[in-house]
């Protein structure tokens, strides 16, 4: 089933959005077992991402196949030192205090540690993340620490809404993505669109999704 859900997914997906780039599928594995995780890696899976930093550690030794992490859930700074080194891009860095922390920590350690700036798109009070008019000045202030490289951006569209407010969102994080994109070479992804939405949101200029549901069915309780 969590095979035949990944190839059909990734069938389903465009090879690029309307810019021409190319769409990554990051597996969100929240809940699931590593049995789970490694059946979605022999369907196509070559990403995944963490919402939690005990389950990293828990099942880190027993994935297979290597496949790039992403850590992607809210994190705490007294638990960035479990996942220093093993991380490959950090997608909820929503602070500034987590960015000085993350920087120092990874400083201490000789590593430089890749990271998407968390933009609240909806302006919820239940998410993390700064707000959209603050988007360029938290790039400025965060790709300025040592130790950070600053690969792009990251947001989670309202659950609710009409197609119409929706897209204007994703097309905003689209426009500030591309202000941002002129000023750095590094900044290369928009990670946007979950089992939801991300149809709409690769339409919009999206070239990252993080889907879970579609691949491992409902979340185990």
């Amino acid at each position: 089933m969590i095979e035949e859900n990944t190839k059909t997914l990734l069938e389903e997906i465009p090879a690029t959005n309307p810019f021409g780039e190319k769409i990554t599928l990051v597996a969100a594995v929240k809940l699931q077992t590593a049995d789970s995780i490694n059946r979605a890696i022999c369907g196509g899976i070559t990403d995944i991402g963490d919402n939690h930093v005990q389950e990293f550690r828990d099942k880190y030794e027993l994935i297979n196949g290597n496949p790039r992490r992403h850590f992607i859930g809210r994190l705490q700074t007294n638990k960035i030192k479990y996942l220093l080194g093993k991380v490959d891009l950090y997608h909820s860095v929503d602070r500034y205090n987590l960015a000085e922390e993350l920087s120092k920590k990874s400083e201490a350690k000789g590593l430089t540690s890749n990271i998407l700036i968390q933009i609240n798109i909806g302006n919820e009070e239940t998410k993390g993340g700064f707000a959209l008019k603050e988007a360029e000045i938290a790039y400025e202030r965060i790709s300025a620490l040592p130790a950070l490289k600053v690969e792009g951006l990251m947001a989670m569209l309202p659950f609710e809404g009409s197609e119409e407010y929706l897209r204007s969102l994703a097309r905003n994080m689209r426009r500030i993505f591309e202000e941002i994109k002129k000023k750095d070479g590094n900044i290369k992804y928009l990670s946007m669109g979950m089992s939801g939405d991300w149809k709409l949101c690769v339409e919009e200029g999206s070239n990252m999704i993080r889907v879970g549901t579609a691949i491992f069915g409902k979340r185990p309780a």
